[in-house]
């Protein structure tokens, strides 16, 4: 065992939890810094004109964005995707007109790079939603062109020696994109919100992770931490031999969870349908490991972000039919039309320079000037579902008005297929009842139903406590949504982040809500999670959680409920 070289003063400090777990393990700090005194010997490097200057950033940038390229190759859904966003960054023309105007302008190499981050970053910023998520990568790919034109090796995560505890004031998505979970024992961040990037790698690796932690960068480097994933609490100075006895036995815990091979019942026998959330063919095929009853979200976006020019509907239906073979007849496949917008920009799909793309033209607006681009998907799927013999459902996102999801459900019906909407805008839950009335079913987005009910950028971490589905607001209108499905007799699901959460799924089922979706690494926490509980538990939490005051306070009420 590694000796515990390092104690700290007993103190406990607390952030927003993402991944339950409890571990115990030495300190291991991502440093973002590159060398000052490298930098300082660059800036004495002098180039013979702007044109040399702009082509040795070229280059560097060129080396950043194949490395990015070259890592998402080995990854697959959630990772590859931010992976390959990052590649496209580092290769922005934008970014590189703006180094290239300020080389001009006299400014050395490091200044302009550092000035056109800036420029984007401040952008980025006011527009707000998802694209402040990318500010944490642009700085990212600022230090990683820095070290290459400075000559040191790019910033980022240490390897591991032994199994430890990492510590970052943040991580960029493609290093938390590569975490070896046997020797990551937790992730702990200084900033960041219960659905920023981190998030929601640590759940697909299924890392316990706690996001938005004042004072984690105060932790010193190899100093032994007690991270509760499930509480969001990071301690120093614990007594060893209590935090292995705890750590020890949340292990045990989670090698039991581990043996759940489903289907997913509560203690009195209510079935309640888990099913897996994924991006392409090779996250289907993971998928069909874990013990779902299919798929509540299939992303159908994340396979074209690198496409110029929209594919025909022959290469769109071979995808797809690749996700729905994978699963099989016997189970069900809920596809999501084009999420594009926002931050999944599409070349073919997505409106340029929007002020604010988060409240734009984004998902289903898409097709409002360019309906063909839905008709085109809607029979690509049709004939994916034909040829596979698979049940295929179908759901717009960014749906806010009853005459949009009537006209959603007319197209897709007119191909044989399942229509429903995704609750993602406010007025969507305020209408579920007549929303339903045109459709088969709800999904609830608790991503964006939580930031745009909240008003609060989710990846802004001084707002993290409103950017949490917790709140009773949202709660609120997931109870709204549960209850008009249930008088119509028709499902409503959740498929965003809320469905991970094992104590979350329990308020969720005391709702209304009738299938949860998630990354494939939640499903058996969940499921075992709810067999613990009844009908009449789950209402309780459900109860409790909607009568607290903030979403600390409704986690302690049904966490002290439930045991």
């Amino acid at each position: 065992m590694v000796t515990e070289f390092l104690r700290e003063t007993k103190r406990e400090l607390h952030g927003t939890p993402v991944v339950p777990g409890v571990v115990y393990g030495p300190a291991l700090l991502a440093r973002s810094e590159i060398p000052a005194a490298a930098i300082e010997a660059f800036a004495e490097v002098v180039h013979d004109d702007a044109a040399a200057a702009l082509a040795a950033y070229d280059a560097a940038a060129a080396v950043v964005a194949d490395g990015f390229t070259a890592k998402a190759l080995h990854v697959s859904g959630a990772a590859a995707e931010v992976l390959s966003a990052s590649a496209g960054l580092a290769r922005d023309k934008g970014l590189r007109s703006v180094v290239r105007r300020q080389l001009a302008a006299g400014e050395p190499l490091l200044r302009a790079l550092h000035t056109a981050v800036e420029h984007f970053a401040g952008l980025f910023t006011q527009m707000g939603g998802l694209m402040a998520e990318r500010v944490s990568d642009l700085h990212d790919i600022e230090r990683r062109i820095t070290a290459h034109l400075v000559g040191v090796a790019e910033p980022g995560v240490p390897t591991p020696l032994v199994p430890s505890v990492l510590l970052a004031k943040d991580l960029a998505p493609s290093d938390t994109a590569l975490l070896d979970p046997a020797m990551v024992l937790a992730l702990v961040t200084g900033k960041g919100g219960p659905t920023s990037h981190t998030a929601i790698i640590a759940r697909q690796l299924g890392i316990p992770c706690v996001v938005g932690v004042a004072g984690a960068g105060e932790i010193e480097d190899g100093a032994w931490v007690l991270v509760d994933g499930a509480a969001g609490t990071v301690s120093t100075g614990a007594d060893p031999d209590g935090a292995r006895a705890r750590a020890a036995a949340d292990a045990e815990e989670r090698a039991a969870v581990a043996r759940w091979r489903g289907p997913a019942r509560t203690a009195d026998d209510v079935a309640v349908k888990l099913l897996a959330n994924v991006a392409d063919v090779p996250t289907a095929e993971a998928a069909t490991g874990a013990p779902v009853e299919g798929v509540g979200l299939f992303r159908t976006e994340l396979s074209f972000l690198n496409r110029a020019d929209e594919p025909t509907v022959e290469e769109q239906a071979e995808i797809y039919r690749g996700v729905l073979e994978a699963f099989g007849v016997g189970r069900y496949v809920v596809a999501r039309t084009l999420d594009a917008g926002s931050d999944k920009p599409i070349a073919f799909a997505t409106h340029q320079g929007e002020e604010n793309p988060a409240l734009g033209v984004r998902g289903l607006r898409l097709s409002f000037d360019n309906p063909g681009l839905l008709d085109r998907q809607l029979d690509a799927l049709q004939l994916a579902a034909e040829q596979s013999g698979v049940e295929t459902w179908v759901m717009a996102p960014m749906v806010a008005t009853v005459a949009e999801a009537a006209q959603f459900a007319g197209k897709v019906r007119d191909r044989g297929l399942r229509a429903g909407v995704m609750v993602e805008v406010p007025s969507a839950a305020l209408l579920a009842d007549r929303m339903l009335e045109a459709v088969d079913f709800l999904s609830i987005g608790t991503n964006d139903l939580t930031q745009y009910t909240m008003a609060a950028d989710r990846m802004a971490t001084n707002l993290a406590h409103l950017t949490d589905a917790w709140q009773p607001a949202v709660l609120q209108l997931v109870a709204t949504t549960a209850r008009a499905g249930a008088a119509a007799d028709k499902p409503v699901g959740v498929c965003g982040e809320a469905a991970a959460d094992p104590l979350m799924a329990c308020v969720l089922v005391g709702l209304g809500i009738t299938s949860l979706s998630m990354a494939p690494a939640a499903v058996r926490p969940v499921g075992v999670a709810l067999g613990r509980v009844s009908l009449d538990d789950c209402r309780a939490a459900a109860a409790a959680a909607l009568d607290a005051a903030d979403p600390a306070a409704a986690r302690a009420a049904v966490r002290d409920l439930l045991g």
